[in-house]
């Protein structure tokens, strides 16, 4: 149930449209331009929290916009990924070649996206200037040379869709090792195959792992001898054991190298990579942080860097890469700094040190030679495909990121807040936000107010915050609301204890944290507590709807984006990847219902007395729109001022530009409707119906 995150792996970043190279930029000139200066303090008007007029508005969030996936280098040429809500979402591959051209590689219409595990990522891969993509159409793969038109390699499948490929890497002879996830026509999800596959040019494909519930990164070494893979069963989700297995192809044997339940405690590994030499690389928790590691084949796993927080992340999606492993032997991850991260550089004597750059998020790294290739985007600066040589931190952008037209002083900073919450047996008594307040160059607030605060829960719930500029975010903060995003127990970032504080406590321990936000911030005297709104997408969306019916009075309005309202009709009916989530989150299925009876906002929906907008995609499969005509039923029944938005063609996030700005203006219009302030005219909002 996860929710869009800027700068991250796979398709789930956001960024803009561009083209060309440029010197890298403090991060302020990045993404902003100089405008007329604003009045001065004393000259600003006076206006109600709410209503401050802006020039960030929906279209400037969606104008352009590109949410920037993996990146790939070819020889001298570097692709990445473009999702564009501009053009019905697609993903597009762009190709940079070394003279600084930038290309569109993929042709309108083709859409370069897969479905398994429905959130996809390593939907392409690249060699020789040929590329491999499964179709969003059809989920078949396809082959793209280079001035052609993409032709499919595998055959169309009985069930439409009903074969899927993901996490797809070219071998040295032409053949693509993939993930290939097969559908039945039953369309349960336990009918579901996973199985790794290497598919021939001509199309042929052969099974090379099966029987696992899942499996993820296959990975051939350099000398072609051994195939490394992850596999995880239900009802582990790969965040709560994933195992590492190498298979010698010499004589078929295989060693689990790490991971699994096999020990005292469970592990999960992530993202393994070969180097040059033959030695295995990957991330895991054994430490309590994903820190990382090695293995010689014939040796023992060994320990190379514990940065005390995670360095890699949740793999919601196929393609995750934090991670380059130079030719040199010299190594580079991202490890936090502060309130956000930094590129560290580890030397092949061990010596460690950081790589100076105007950027706090880094993810998509992949070597170059002597330079890194990675995403990377900061709080005033949205993602921007990044070079650096590791040698001198030189740093070349080859994507900007688009230009808004803004003065920096528009742009709201992040606060990294910790704060008390209510203690449970988890022995976790604090969570974490980033707290950005009201910021508008033009306006002033009127004497003696406080802003209304949004507090924003974000998906998963094993997910966390970044500290990236999001003009979604600021379109709030410039018309005067302080937003505070809340890492609360179970988010990611912050260790395997914090992760697991959520066990067995969904819809307890998270709305115990973004209600302590709330409280928190209304006692620190920087929010109004008359006007507290609290928003979420997924998964975000049902602890939204739990705290509004167990925690009434904290709230005084909420937005649900997709949400889960039916703990039960949840675990009934979503995809396979997350069929057994719940298992760990609440409580094991079906032994557990009466926990889930309990844990669901519908069952007290009685209670919900909150006004809600509930925004929803009709072809959603993770959480299906019959979980929000749950709630909106409901809110008739009780006559609570709703609204409720339904998209047509939208899935588990928006990805049209249109229905983007229509929720995001429909959500702000909802607000003034409830708190009672004026919308800016010149936006020409047309306020959302209350029902």
């Amino acid at each position: 149930m996860s929710s869009e995150r800027p700068c991250s792996d796979g398709n789930r970043a956001a960024g803009a449209d561009g083209a060309g190279g440029a010197a890298c930029p403090p991060p302020t000139v990045d993404t902003v331009t100089a405008s007329t200066p604003a009045p001065s303090p004393d000259d600003r008007p006076a206006l109600p929290h709410g209503s401050w007029p802006t020039p960030i508005t929906s279209e400037l969030v969606v104008r352009a916009a590109a949410g920037l996936g993996e990146v790939a280098v070819d020889g001298a040429d570097v692709w990445w990924a473009e999702s564009r809500p501009a053009e019905g979402g697609r993903t597009v591959l762009v190709r940079r070649s070394p003279d600084g051209a930038v290309t569109d590689a993929l042709p309108a219409p083709w859409n370069a996206r897969t479905r398994v595990h429905e959130y996809g990522g390593g939907a392409w891969t690249v060699r020789d200037g040929v590329a491999w993509f499964t179709s969003f159409a059809d989920q078949r793969l396809h082959r793209l040379d280079a001035g052609a038109e993409p032709v499919a390699v595998t055959a169309e499948p009985e069930l439409p869709a009903g074969v899927r490929f993901a996490d797809l890497r070219v071998g040295d002879d032409g053949s693509v090792l993939a993930v290939r996830e097969t559908h039945s026509p039953t369309g349960a999800a336990a009918d579901v195959v996973n199985e790794v596959v290497s598919v021939a040019p001509d199309g042929s494909t052969e099974v090379l792992v099966t029987g696992p519930d899942f499996v993820s990164d296959p990975r051939l070494s350099p000398d072609g001898q051994r195939l490394c893979w992850l596999q995880w069963e239900h009802p582990d989700m790969p965040w709560d054991s994933a195992t590492l297995v190498v298979r010698s192809l010499a004589d078929g044997s295989e060693h689990v190298v790490a991971g699994g339940r096999s020990g005292g405690r469970a592990e999960s590994v992530v993202q393994p990579t070969w180097d040059d030499e033959g030695t295995l690389w990957f991330f895991a928790d054994r430490t309590d942080v994903w820190a990382l590691y090695r293995w010689r084949p014939g040796g023992d796993v060994e320990l190379v860097l514990d940065a005390g927080t995670d360095i890699a992340g949740p793999q919601w999606v196929f393609g995750q890469s934090r991670l380059a492993l130079l030719p040199d032997g010299r190594v580079v991850v991202p490890c936090r700094a502060g309130d956000g991260e930094r590129l560290t550089v580890r030397e092949p004597d061990g010596t460690l040190h950081d790589l100076d750059l105007p950027y706090a998020v880094f993810g998509s790294l992949t070597a170059a030679g002597t330079a890194v290739v990675c995403v990377a985007a900061g709080p005033t600066s949205e993602p921007v495909v990044l070079r650096v040589e590791v040698g001198t931190g030189a740093a070349e952008v080859l994507r900007p990121a688009r230009d808004l037209g803004l003065d920096p002083a528009w742009l709201s900073r992040p606060e990294h807040v910790t704060f008390p919450t209510e203690p449970d047996d988890s022995g976790v008594g604090e969570a974490h936000a980033l707290v950005y307040p009201p910021t508008n160059p033009g306006v002033r607030a009127v004497d003696g107010h406080l802003p209304p605060l949004l507090v924003l829960v974000h998906g998963g719930p094993t997910s966390g915050v970044q500290a990236t500029l999001r003009t979604a975010v600021q379109y709030w903060t410039s018309r005067g609301f302080t937003v505070a995003d809340v890492d609360y127990r179970g988010s990611t970032g912050y260790g395997r204890r914090y992760r697991d504080a959520l066990q067995g406590r969904w819809g307890l321990a998270d709305v115990a944290d973004v209600v302590a936000c709330a409280r928190w911030l209304a006692e620190q005297g920087r929010v109004d507590p008359a006007r507290c709104a609290v928003r979420g997408g997924s998964a975000g969306g049902f602890t939204v709807l739990a705290a509004l019916t167990s925690r009434p009075g904290v709230f005084a309005a909420g937005a649900s984006l997709y949400g889960v309202a039916d703990l039960t009709a949840l675990a009934e009916d979503t995809h396979k990847f997350e069929s057994r989530y719940l298992d760990g989150l609440v409580a094991p299925w079906p032994e557990g219902r009466d926990v889930y009876t309990e844990r669901s906002p519908i069952t007290h929906i009685a209670a919900l007395d909150t006004p809600l907008a509930v925004f929803q995609g009709e072809e959603d499969r993770v959480v299906p729109p019959a979980q929000a005509e749950l709630v909106v039923a409901a809110l008739r029944a009780n006559g609570v001022p709703h609204a409720y938005l339904l998209f047509p063609g939208e899935q588990h996030g928006f990805r049209r530009a249109e229905n983007i700005r229509a929720a995001l203006d429909g959500e702000l219009s909802f607000y003034a409707q409830v708190f009672g302030f004026d919308l800016p005219a010149a936006e020409g909002i047309e306020p959302i119906p209350l029902r």
